[in-house]
């Protein structure tokens, strides 16, 4: 006698996962394009700069590369690169405080696989890169928002003290931020750390924009600040620096040895990060400048002229970011995601539209950033002006304006 069927689903780890913000308006994107409309992907921080000479040259001659496995820690000579470039930054560490990862997302979650267990609360300000939410659920622990400062500045210490509970196990931060673009400097890091250590909780720093700075050096590390040996775990990626989104090389620096061998032993069972990807990152890692100098003035231009055109739509409030290149825009509409879903369904300027990111998944907290949107100044700065002013002149034409 067969069995009664029962209907196949997938998890519900999987079906619970929030839907990406960056990614969920794709399809009125794609439509747009059918209806021969171009569509500046104001949506995603893909950059369109080239990557140094190092890499392309390296990725010209892959043919002749060995197409064998890396270590599951990461190729002996990347890991070395991962070190020197540490050592710019003021930050030394042994090869066994480095794990080479498939960019920071893989980084991210072994931060989080080896400092927490399921049920744990982990420290949140926000707004935050949205992702952090699925991520913090897939590995099933609970999101606790912390209020930032005016104008998005790092959260006061004394508010995360008051936050922390026996169940607290870590605080998550991005520095320069994404979204906001909001730089945790040394005495800002100095606090929070020192909440950490108070109250044995660990501090993921992630620092994935650390030289994008618009006011001064790069961003401190969180491995910089004395006495944070134990708590202190970076997530990193060559992604934004070096403009290689695609290449996937990121990594997780710690002095915590035992979180460190923890990440190995999970990192040991996708065996290992692809060797040429690592190889082509070792001479750009080694030696960063003058590259990144050369992309921090471009996003220093490109999110100056964000700001201005955004700050010439009336209504429109524009936040400057400190770092990263995001520029948040409060929008005087009632729900920024049904805008931005409505500009790429309606407008066509010149046969032009843009992609927008609403901003509500970047909060933990119900009904924050509902009238917000975030800019990634991914396009030269006369591009980024001449999507803005479409972004204005919608507003003009949109039913849903609030006030």
């Amino acid at each position: 006698m067969a069995r009664a069927s029962r209907e196949m689903q997938a998890s519900g780890r999987a079906s619970q996962l929030p839907a990406s913000p960056i990614r969920r308006l794709a399809p009125l994107a794609e439509a747009a394009k059918e209806r021969g409309i171009h569509v500046h992907h104001l949506n995603i921080g893909q950059p369109d700069l080239a990557p140094p000479e190092s890499i392309t040259r390296l990725l010209d001659r892959a043919s002749s590369e060995e197409l064998v496995y890396a270590p599951a820690r990461g190729a002996s000579d990347a890991v070395s690169a991962w070190q020197i470039y540490y050592s710019h930054h003021s930050v030394d560490l042994e090869r066994e405080d480095i794990l080479i990862t498939a960019g920071a997302s893989e980084a991210l979650m072994l931060a989080l696989l080896t400092t927490c267990d399921p049920g744990d609360d982990v420290l949140l300000p926000e707004p935050f890169y949205a992702p952090y939410k699925g991520l913090l659920s897939i590995t099933g622990l609970n999101p606790i928002p912390v209020p930032s400062g005016p104008d998005f500045a790092p959260p006061d210490a004394d508010l995360v003290r008051s936050l922390v509970t026996p169940n607290t196990r870590a605080m998550l931060i991005c520095s320069p931020s994404n979204p906001t673009g909001t730089v945790y400097g040394q005495n800002d890091l100095e606090k929070v750390g020192a909440v950490a250590v108070e109250n044995d909780f660990f501090l993921l720093s992630d620092e994935t924009y650390r030289e994008i700075v618009f006011d001064g050096p790069a961003a401190p590390s969180a491995l910089a600040i004395p006495g944070l040996e134990e708590c202190a775990v970076v997530i990193d990626s060559v992604s934004k620096r070096f403009n290689v989104c695609g290449l996937r090389i990121g990594c997780l620096a710690s002095r915590n040895r035992a979180v460190i061998d923890a990440a190995l032993e999970i990192a040991e069972l996708r065996l290992a990060v692809p060797m040429i990807d690592q190889r082509a990152v070792v001479s750009a890692l080694t030696s960063p400048r003058p590259y990144v100098d050369t992309v921090v003035e471009a996003y220093r231009e490109r999110k100056d002229a964000v700001v201005k055109a955004l700050r010439a739509i009336p209504g429109v409030v524009a936040h400057p970011p400190g770092g990263a290149f995001y520029v948040v825009a409060d929008l005087p509409v009632d729900d920024a995601e049904a805008f931005s879903a409505w500009i790429l369904r309606e407008i066509a300027i010149n046969d032009e539209t843009v992609m927008l990111t609403p901003m509500s998944d970047f909060y933990a907290t119900p009904g924050m950033g509902t009238s917000q949107v975030r800019i990634a100044c991914v396009y030269n700065a006369e591009t980024l002006a001449r999507a803005v002013s479409i972004v204005g002149e919608a507003l003009e034409d949109y039913p849903g304006r609030a006030g």
